[in-house]
């Protein structure tokens, strides 16, 4: 008996399939690029949504989760131009959810082992969210938080990365 794999392999363009095996593989790397960072409670919080235009968007249940993902932003797109360097991913992006993420379909693979030694350096520019969309978010995102002492640490984290960027430039 023949699968229904093995028929539509036979109609489909290859190149087609391979693209689309690459892009499952994508989607579902999300818990071992955050793990490797450190960050593994993140995927049970976060996912990636969507590829399109060579960004990745991701969307998160709490804006405090994307804070977070803010400061490891640049590591996380090494992490993902070094394993699909095939996709062109140019920039991350990040949301908040509209609803509950389903967790329940949201199986965790185990993490891959790659050892740092083993990761080239960058070559492409990162793509960083422009300082207008920045300053709008954060604006929102102190009244969407109903517990003060969440809200000063995120302010703490913000006059963090603040004062980074700005002994970075």
């Amino acid at each position: 008996m023949t699968k229904a794999g093995d028929l539509l392999a036979h109609f489909l363009d290859p190149q087609i399939i391979n693209t689309a095996q690459e892009y499952t593989r994508l989607f579902n790397s999300w818990a071992s690029v955050v793990e490797r960072y450190k960050i593994a409670a993140l995927a049970a919080h976060s996912r990636i949504v969507e590829f399109e235009r060579h960004i990745l968007l991701i969307e998160t249940d709490h804006p405090g989760w994307i804070q977070i993902l803010q400061t490891k932003q640049r590591q996380l797109l090494s992490e993902f131009q070094y394993r699909f360097p095939d996709l062109t991913i140019t920039g991350i992006s990040f949301r908040l959810s509209r609803g509950p993420l389903d967790t329940a379909t949201k199986a965790a693979p185990k993490a891959e082992v790659i050892a740092v030694e083993d990761i080239p350096e960058p070559t492409q520019t990162v793509s960083v969210q422009s300082e207008k969309n920045e300053e709008a978010w954060n604006q929102n995102l102190y009244e969407k938080t109903g517990d003060d002492d969440f809200i000063k640490a995120l302010k703490r984290l913000e006059q963090g990365i603040m004062t980074r960027k700005n002994t970075m430039h």
